[in-house]
């Protein structure tokens, strides 16, 4: 990312959202780089006081930027440009404010990809059914390991140092299959909750073990802005989170380095490392997940929109959804009624002799 000669205009307007907005570390990381490129440009113009700045040189921005960048991320970009104009005109750095007036690029409106649900549920039991298969598999090798049978004859002159040699491997496989399975009974987990629940990927990453509510069945969930929610789980959802921190978290555990495993004491999910999950391979869960059980290739974000779908299609009320999801507007929530009122045409034209 280049440097400018206002970073420091810049730092003292993510630090003024982090403490009155609350906004998260995903969001205040996209502003500052939006915000750096805008200012950088006009730099290279000879931009040297944000009062020379005018609404005009705003428009040829958003007009350069528009050619690489979809609608969606120039009307982040947009928003972050406006955002610190306004502050900056506050806070007396400008006379004026440029943005003002500084239009917001329209997002066409699109319908969020879904599974059925047949498909959420033989995605979730082909997951069920790997931690069963590495299971089998694990115990297997243990049946089968080498010195189960008692040495006669020959064999039993061998030295101490060739039985040691032949046990050393197979300890790193015994070790190896065990890894095996606690990841499959991690990914199991992580996809039941992420379906159950209807959260975040970045919510599902940053939970602690003391987030969870057995007796009542429910998760404590930290949300955009630092906002916390009750989120219920479903029978399923609680067996594959008992196998897995009962089973398979002590496993990838044992494996953490120390700096690792300080940071992750209380992480509910952790990595092959030991060290807390990071969204990147959550997020690979989730694509390779759907690969195996022959479902479309969905992201985590498009788990929790088939979720809220199939919640609406139970009947469950769009508030009750709204609150559920950590949606702060009720228009968000009503993008899945859509998706409901699609399905039913689609399931009407199916099976309605005039349809």
């Amino acid at each position: 990312m280049s440097s400018t000669q206002f970073d420091g205009d810049i730092d003292s307007f993510v630090s003024y959202l982090k403490s009155n907005r609350g906004l998260s570390a995903n969001t205040l990381k996209a502003y500052r780089a939006d915000l750096t490129a805008c200012l950088h440009l006009f730099e290279l113009r000879g931009v040297t006081d944000l009062n020379e700045i005018t609404l005009d040189d705003l428009r040829s921005w958003m007009a350069v930027e528009s050619r690489d960048h979809a609608r969606s991320s120039m009307a982040r970009k947009t928003v972050a440009v406006r955002g610190f104009f306004a502050w900056a005109y506050e806070h007396g750095l400008t006379t004026t404010d440029p943005a003002a007036t500084l239009m917001t690029p329209s997002i066409p409106s699109t319908l969020p990809a879904v599974l059925t649900e047949s498909q959420a549920e033989q995605l979730l039991d082909v997951a069920e059914q790997a931690v069963a298969t590495n299971q089998y598999k694990d115990d297997g090798g243990a049946a089968a390991a080498p010195g189960s049978g008692k040495a006669v004859g020959k064999t039993a002159d061998k030295s101490a140092d060739t039985v040691n040699r032949n046990e050393a491997p197979a300890r790193a496989d015994k070790r190896d299959s065990a890894r095996v399975v606690a990841e499959s009974q991690r990914n199991a987990a992580i996809l039941e909750l992420l379906y159950a629940t209807g959260i975040r990927v970045a919510e599902l990453v940053s939970m602690d073990i003391a987030d969870i509510d057995f007796s009542n069945r429910t998760i404590k969930v930290t949300g955009k802005g630092n906002k916390q929610r009750v989120v219920p789980f479903g029978l399923p959802a609680q067996r594959a989170l008992e196998t897995w921190l009962e089973q398979g978290r002590p496993v990838l555990a044992r494996t953490a380095t120390d700096a690792a495993k300080s940071r992750a004491t209380n992480a509910l999910f952790l990595g092959a490392r030991g060290g807390r999950i990071d969204q990147r391979i959550a997020r690979d869960i989730v694509h390779r997940a759907a690969r195996e059980a022959g479902v479309p290739d969905i992201s985590p974000h498009a788990l929790r929109h088939s979720a809220a779908t199939h919640m609406l299609d139970g009947g469950a009320d769009l508030r009750e959804v709204q609150e559920m999801l950590g949606h702060s507007s009720l228009k968000t929530t009503q993008r899945y009624t859509h998706v409901s009122i699609e399905q039913l045409k689609n399931r009407y034209g199916q099976a309605f002799p005039r349809a």
